[in-house]
């Protein structure tokens, strides 16, 4: 039997800008991404702590050390700068690997700075 279990998380990720002129997605800092087991064009989940939407996007690398959490095409519309998300993603395991599966976590502190991390596959 398989499992669906949360894989990635960056809780508390603050908006920096949103686009509403791209074609869609995500745009996350590449070392943000790297950290948290996220790969470029890799489905996501986002729910945004200042008003309660929740969407589903795909993410792509920004600039390495920026920072940035952009809000791309309709995503833009969903959320401001300063806006909390927390962004997930999923995976499929076996049960015997779900029994001890934990997820990589990081939080962000100000200026998307990581202050906390968890976790490996």
């Amino acid at each position: 039997m398989q499992i669906h279990l949360l894989k990635s998380k960056i809780h508390r990720a603050t908006v920096t800008a949103a686009n509403v002129n791209y074609e869609g997605s995500m745009t996350i800092d590449a070392a943000l991404m790297e950290q948290a087991g996220l790969y470029p064009y890799e489905k996501i989940l986002a729910s945004n702590m200042a008003n309660g939407h929740r969407f589903e996007t795909y993410v792509i690398a920004g600039e390495r050390g920026s920072g940035s959490i952009v809000l791309n095409g309709a995503t833009a519309h969903l959320g401001k700068p300063g806006d909390l998300l927390t962004i997930m993603s999923y995976t499929w395991a076996e049960e015997p690997m779900a029994k001890r599966w934990l997820p990589q976590v990081i939080v962000l502190g100000p200026k998307n700075a990581i202050i906390n991390q968890r976790g490996t596959h």
